[in-house]
């Protein structure tokens, strides 16, 4: 950084004070301060006062003169450097002159002078004392520089060796340091406690002696690694450590450190957790054999490899008819087993052990050929470093066996309230056409007039044969791509004008739908049942709300009604054939739609509160 440009002082020295002015008014500038002294004693008290970049000093004064000034001048250590000029008018010889420079003059001007050529001296001193000025002073700032660094230094020095004794002395660890031919050279006094030396009696004994392992090692390989070794005490008793080396270079030679910390009780804790462990294990080992052994359940572990049985349990053995030695070692297809039909794999498909499985439904055949069926279940796992495969069947034979009498028992009831519902709807009618063809047998002369109701009577009992065989579920239908929201929108005029004659209103929010394959005369007649329902729920002024949205890659049909909601006790029974709430209902209408939804694996659910009552009819994609 530039020193900023300050006034110099310049001394002018004459006994004759128009002298003075004359050196003024020629050295007169804003650069400089000129200082003006009338004798040699005044001169020298102003140099001791202040410093000055040149001083213009006459030779011939009364008292002192002015060699013996300069004299005086360069005597002193802080003024000897000033450049003096001596201005003189009497003596130009050469021996004079020489005795001016001999006492410290730069240089030596004759009156009279050229003001110019005096200037020209003065700027050139100035500019000398200004760029000395400036070298001192960036000297003293690198000096002042370089002392606040010894200073950190040496505060650094001081606190790290202050840091280090604290941390040796304190630390747990042993620290020890030794040289390239392994005597030691310090120790902490942590050695004491660890190893029953005290820092003193281990200088100059070999390392060693602490880490025998660690003798036929080469240090330098060591360097910065951790290692576990065993270490010896004074008494020779041993425990294990953990050391890690460092090495320093100090005047081309090598001095290496070794941290020693002793780990017994992490050993020990790391024992006892092994044990743990290995406790854990054992349970955890009996456990699963009390399991495997006492499970009813078929259990089988296979190879994934080669799919033999490494083990099977007795509850295998005991269903299967097999012996252990029969099976242990055999391939898996021993035991033939085929999926069942289900969501997991096609029926009668051969299982793939090398995908888990989570109760799939299969069937199997035992030694003796008798086919049972069971939920089969299967893990992957790694035994003693084998692939393996763990097998669990469920079996289900008894169980499978009492569902499917429990189904021929329900269809055998169902049977039964069909048939007494069939009777007594159809036999209504029947009963009317058959009091008539009586009437008509006692009255002869005028059978025509009944002819209208009777056959009145014979198409409900047809229309009532026609709604039973819809519920039919091997029905041959005509399944086509088609867009649901056309169907609901064909419909609509139909709903509509049914709603005004009962003076209720319809109101349609149909969403965006997937395409999907339906038999678009079943779909009408499940739609027109299930909006029919919902008008007849509700009294004047209700509103029937149609909506259809996707809902996770499920077309969705709402048909929303503001009744007064069905009774909990009713919903189990609703789509139940022959089940009616109304004075005049067949009991058929949702029956049918129903099924129509199972043919088209569709799914209703239903909502239902004093405000109304929501079905909810999802179809799968």
């Amino acid at each position: 950084m530039d020193v900023p440009e300050q006034k110099v002082s310049i001394l002018l020295v004459d006994d004759r004070a128009e002298n003075l002015l004359a050196l003024e008014a020629v050295l007169s500038s804003p650069k400089y301060h000129l200082v003006c002294a009338h004798s040699g004693e005044e001169a020298l008290k102003y140099v001791l006062k202040q410093d000055f970049a040149a001083i213009l000093l006459d030779v011939q004064m009364p008292g002192l003169n002015g060699f013996e000034t300069a004299k005086l001048i360069k005597a002193r250590e802080k003024s000897r450097h000033i450049p003096i000029l001596f201005i003189t008018a009497i003596s130009q010889e050469a021996e004079h002159v020489f005795h001016g420079y001999s006492v410290g003059a730069i240089d030596y001007i004759f009156k009279p002078f050229q003001p110019e050529a005096l200037q020209k001296k003065v700027e050139e001193f100035v500019r000398i004392y200004q760029n000395h000025e400036r070298m001192l002073l960036k000297g003293e700032r690198e000096l002042e520089e370089v002392h606040q660094k010894l200073d950190r230094v040496t505060f650094d020095l001081r606190k790290s060796e202050a840091l280090a004794r604290v941390i040796s002395e304190t630390l747990k660890d042993t620290i020890v340091t030794f040289d390239e031919q392994g005597y030691v050279l310090s120790a902490n006094d942590a050695v004491e406690s660890m190893f029953g030396y005290s820092a003193e009696e281990l200088i100059g004994e070999l390392f060693n002696t602490l880490l025998p392992e660690l003798k036929q090692e080469n240090p330098c390989l060591l360097a910065s690694n951790l290692i576990e070794t065993i270490a010896v005490r004074r008494n020779n008793s041993m425990f294990p450590v953990e050391a890690q080396l460092g090495d320093a270079s100090i005047e081309e030679q090598t001095i290496y450190v070794c941290s020693i910390r002793d780990i017994t009780e992490r050993k020990q804790l790391e024992e006892g957790r092994k044990q743990k462990l290995r406790n854990d294990l054992y349970l955890s080992q009996e456990r699963f054999r009390i399991i495997f052994e006492s499970s009813p359940c078929l259990i089988s572990i296979l190879s994934l490899e080669d799919g033999r049985y490494m083990d099977v349990n007795p509850g295998w053995l005991e269903i299967t008819g097999y012996e252990y030695d029969e099976v242990a070692g055999k391939a898996f297809d021993i035991l033939p087993m085929t999926a069942a039909s289900d969501e997991e794999a096609t029926e009668g498909d051969s299982l793939d052990l090398r995908r888990p499985v989570h109760n799939v439904k299969i069937s199997y055949v035992t030694k003796s050929d008798e086919k049972r069926e069971g939920l089969l279940s299967t893990k992957i796992l790694d035994i003693e470093g084998e692939t393996c495969v763990l097998c669990f069947i469920t079996d289900i034979t008894e169980r499978v066996r009492l569902e499917n009498e429990m189904i021929r028992l329900d269809r055998l009831n169902l049977i039964g309230e069909m048939a007494a519902g069939i009777a007594h709807e159809i036999r209504n009618p029947m009963t009317t056409v058959r009091g008539f063809l009586q009437l008509s047998n006692h009255s002869p002369q005028n059978p025509l007039q009944y002819i209208d109701l009777m056959l009145n009577e014979l198409d409900r009992a047809n229309a009532i044969i026609t709604e039973f065989l819809t519920l039919a579920k091997n029905k041959v239908n005509d399944k086509q791509v088609q867009d649901l929201n056309a169907i609901i929108e064909s419909l609509f005029p139909l709903i509509q004008a049914e709603a005004l004659l009962s003076d209720k209103y319809i109101s349609l929010e149909l969403g965006e739908c997937t395409h999907f394959a339906m038999d678009e005369k079943e779909i009408r007649q499940m739609i027109l049942n299930l909006a029919l329902n919902g008008l007849e729920a509700m009294t004047a002024g209700g509103r029937l709300s149609i909506k259809t949205h996707t809902e996770q890659q499920r077309v969705v049909l709402e048909i929303h009604d503001e009744g007064t909601g069905i009774k909990p006790e009713l919903i189990q029974k609703i789509g139940t054939p022959f089940f009616t709430t109304k004075e005049t209902g067949t009991g058929l209408g949702l029956a049918i739609c129903y099924s129509v939804a199972d043919r088209h694996h569709a799914e209703i659910e239903v909502k239902t509160d004093h405000t109304g009552t929501i079905f909810f009819v999802r179809f799968k994609m």
